[in-house]
């Protein structure tokens, strides 16, 4: 997306088959932020590789800490609803924190805003060293604030900066984030069990990976000179807009359902009477399996005349698979998990895809984008929430089921009044006009 000059869904469309649409933070930049000139290969490969990178480490917060939180309520003396609180925490610092990103770009420049980042990251990661409750809470708002700038400015910046390579970036830095997920999953547990000996150790070890990729990014960062930037366009319309709420709606709604997934599938499943191992390699299984169609869903949905089918198809399966990891045999949890990542996977990606095609130019999509991740990280929060607190009302996960029908339902209202091929009403004017 050239944010230089309004660009229409036709063009959107188009490379929206490519991947997941990135939309560039500082779209509404006067002058447009410029890419930083590599000189080499070899500085463009370090560069490509910092970005891939930055992903891999945006979600390993949220799927460690579901596999150890057993150990962690029991270690603690944590409630359910306290464990329900702190697996919504980074959730909802990723609606607060969403907003703060692109103006902080515009004054910093997005390399020296996510080198800030992703200091908050190491430190929130590392502060879980701690076997303190309240030092546990306020180490996951760090981290949430961090990476909630993070997903804002990070696709802009591999958009801008690889504009030519926008499928091949696009793949992998999708990739990278459910990789990240996955791998925690998977590994927290032997971290625990073959290296830190704690809990508490095996979550702060992921603070390794960051400090790693923040060293390979602070030259990225320092290199490149500062922006002098300032806000050349206003969005008018936005937030009267039926169809923007539809979108931010669907949005929020599948990101409940999908956070839902991050923080307490491993518990679910140790409580059907898996491992805590195994659990985790369910849950990497499951992760992982959002890629295909994260890659698929929009170059198959950009087709479409319209996206309302595919939108509740999609919101069915994740529904059904989640009600099998529940109720249906263990025997057959690994087809639910597999199904469930394909479901959910899809839903990410429809939910992206949607911000660009409901959009009539870049800047109206940099806004919409604002409001979905904004309002709907914030409704997304209570998904967890819930299923925590209804897992201690209850004593059991049983009656979650209930939560993810109700949650279904809304999603696929939602999506079929967003699959409309539709823009929203809002426009782009310049900072100085009279909208």
């Amino acid at each position: 997306m050239n944010p230089t000059f309004h660009q229409s869904i036709p063009k959107a469309s188009s490379e929206a088959v490519t991947g997941l649409e990135l939309i560039d933070a500082e779209a509404d930049s006067l002058p447009a932020p410029r890419p930083p000139e590599l000189r080499s290969r070899a500085a463009r490969i370090v560069l490509g590789a910092g970005l891939v990178l930055i992903a891999f480490n945006l979600r390993s917060l949220f799927s460690s800490l579901s596999v150890l939180l057993p150990e962690v309520m029991q270690a603690t003396g944590l409630s359910a609803a306290g464990a329900s609180l702190l697996t919504t925490l980074p959730v909802l610092c990723l609606g607060l924190f969403a907003p703060f990103a692109p103006r902080l770009a515009q004054r910093f420049g997005a390399e020296r805003t996510l080198l800030g980042a992703l200091v908050l990251l190491a430190l929130g990661t590392g502060l879980r060293w701690f076997e303190s409750v309240p030092l546990l809470f306020a180490a996951t708002f760090l981290a949430g604030a961090a990476i909630a700038i993070g997903n804002v400015l990070l696709p802009g910046l591999v958009k801008r900066d690889f504009a030519d390579k926008v499928a091949l970036m696009t793949g992998l830095y999708t990739m990278a984030l459910c990789a990240g997920s996955a791998a925690a999953a998977g590994l927290t547990l032997p971290i625990e069990h073959l290296i830190t000996g704690s809990w508490s150790g095996a979550l702060a070890a992921w603070a390794v990976p960051v400090l790693v990729v923040l060293l390979i990014w602070i030259p990225q960062a320092l290199g490149s000179r500062q922006l002098v930037s300032h806000r050349g366009f206003r969005v008018v319309g936005l937030w009267r807009d039926r169809l923007a709420w539809q979108v931010t709606l669907f949005m929020g709604l599948q990101s409940a359902l999908a956070y839902c997934i991050f923080g307490w599938l491993a518990p679910i499943l140790r409580e059907r009477g898996f491992d805590a191992a195994t659990a985790g390699v369910l849950v990497s299984v499951s992760v992982m399996t959002q890629v295909v169609t994260c890659l698929a869903v929009p170059s198959f949905a950009v087709r479409l005349k319209d996206q309302r089918v595919i939108n509740v198809a999609l919101v069915v399966v994740a529904v059904i698979a989640l009600l099998g990891i529940l109720f249906a045999p263990t025997s057959t949890v690994l087809f639910w998990a597999v199904l469930q990542g394909i479901g959910q996977g899809g839903l990410i990606a429809a939910a992206m895809t949607l911000i660009v095609l409901r959009s009539p130019d870049s800047h109206v999509a940099a806004h919409l984008s604002g409001m979905a991740q904004g309002v709907g990280y914030v409704l997304a929060a209570f998904g967890p929430l819930l299923v925590g607190l209804i897992r201690g009302w209850t004593g059991s996960f049983s009656g979650t089921a209930f939560l993810f029908v109700a949650l279904g339902l809304g999603v696929a209202v939602m999506g079929f009044g967003a699959g409309r091929a539709l823009h929203v009403g809002a426009r782009a004017v310049p900072a100085d006009g009279q909208g």
